[in-house]
């Protein structure tokens, strides 16, 4: 699925991959899998890298820059997201079964990688956490500023004190449907507001905002509602690799 490239200036400029395939997932749902750096002949440790909600293949152009000079870097974009075609199942399953349908589109049989997840990307580790797929590829995770259960209800978007009228506020906020609009300096600040540290530079949050602005309202409305009923405690305890955790301070989203 074609659609604009959200950011043409360094450094969040995507690099281009050395390959692309597509990845078919359990039901059927297809992937854009982008694969950078060095070539498969090669001994080069591969990293995965999952993105988060609203985002896609774009938000790791930095990482992928950077990690490609030495690693094979593998990004797919969720369901949905970039150039990955919607679809009709919005799930923590399914967000398991695309994960290990890269995996094994990418990856030879019983070869390592490290997995990262930002955001619904964590999830998508958690999720797949007791997945044979997942036991066979898997090296170690990053989780990066993400969560396994009760988002709506911890999240500080909404700036009250917590209780039943800010979970019922954020959940308004974070399932809107309502269309993003053009990139303009009140969608910048409450991007930034919502997720970003106050010190976050201008280009920055204008290139967040212009990968997330991207997202169509259906899917970001759709899995919306995952992220309202996420229950991926058991994730968490099936993790059996070495595992990161980092999250910034000032993300009010989780």
């Amino acid at each position: 699925m074609s659609r604009p490239t959200p950011v043409s200036s360094a450094p969040y400029a995507p690099p281009t991959p050395a390959r692309e395939i597509t990845a078919v997932s359990a039901d059927g749902a297809r992937l854009h899998v982008e694969v950078h750096g060095p070539a498969e002949d090669t001994d080069a440790p591969a990293v995965v890298l999952a993105h988060g909600w609203t985002c896609s293949t774009a938000f790791w152009a930095a990482q992928i820059r950077d990690l490609a000079v030495d690693h094979r870097v593998i990004a797919y974009d969720q369901r949905g997201h970039g150039r990955s075609p919607a679809s009709r199942a919005y799930s923590t399953d399914a967000l398991a079964d695309d994960l290990e349908a890269v995996l094994a589109a990418t990856l030879a049989p019983g070869e390592k990688a490290v997995i990262a997840g930002h955001s619904m990307g964590g999830m998508t580790v958690m999720a797949a956490a007791g997945r044979p797929g997942f036991h066979e590829h898997a090296a170690a995770v990053l989780l990066c500023s993400t969560g396994s259960s009760r988002l709506v209800a911890e999240s500080t978007v909404v700036p009250i004190r917590a209780g039943r009228l800010r979970t019922w506020l954020t959940r308004r906020v974070l399932g809107s449907r309502a269309p993003l609009g053009p990139v303009k300096p009140l969608a910048l600040w409450i991007l930034k507001y919502g997720t970003m540290g106050a010190g976050s530079a201008p280009h920055a949050v204008e290139a967040c905002a212009r990968i997330v602005h991207t997202c169509p309202r259906r899917v970001r409305h759709a899995w919306s509602q995952v992220l309202d009923r996420l229950d991926l405690d058991h994730g968490v305890r099936g993790l059996r690799v070495p595992a990161a955790v980092v999250v910034g301070t000032a993300d009010r989203l989780t």
